[in-house]
């Protein structure tokens, strides 16, 4: 009977360590900048995406939406699809944390138009 108390007990400070680290604070972006302060947004990676704060995502989903528009030569935005296009990137992306995020955009977009 001890030895059960021991082995739940045990088992539960094992689970207990392993959901703290699993569950790490967001990061603010800054954390990934260089010494300049510059982000290098074609080597951010989905992880780093996947590691910071709400706001800072939103920050960035408006980015690489203009950089995507500017390329296709478009000069709008959609609000609205801004947004739920950062949520499924964040949803990828927390599944596949070592993706760079311009990769999983680029998925994201070719699964779209399949």
């Amino acid at each position: 009977m001890m030895k059960m108390k021991f082995s739940i007990l045990l088992s539960a400070s094992v689970l207990m360590c392993i959901a703290s680290i699993a569950k790490t604070e967001p990061m603010p972006l800054s954390t990934y900048t260089d010494a300049k302060g510059y982000l290098d947004v074609q080597a951010f990676t989905c992880g780093q995406l996947a590691n910071t704060y709400q706001e800072d995502a939103d920050m960035l989903a408006a980015w690489y939406s203009g950089w995507y528009n500017g390329l296709a030569k478009k000069h709008f935005a959609h609000v609205g699809r801004v947004k739920s296009g950062e949520h499924r990137v964040i949803v990828y992306c927390k599944a596949h944390p070592d993706v760079k995020v311009i990769q999983a955009i680029d998925l994201l977009f070719k699964s779209e138009k399949n």
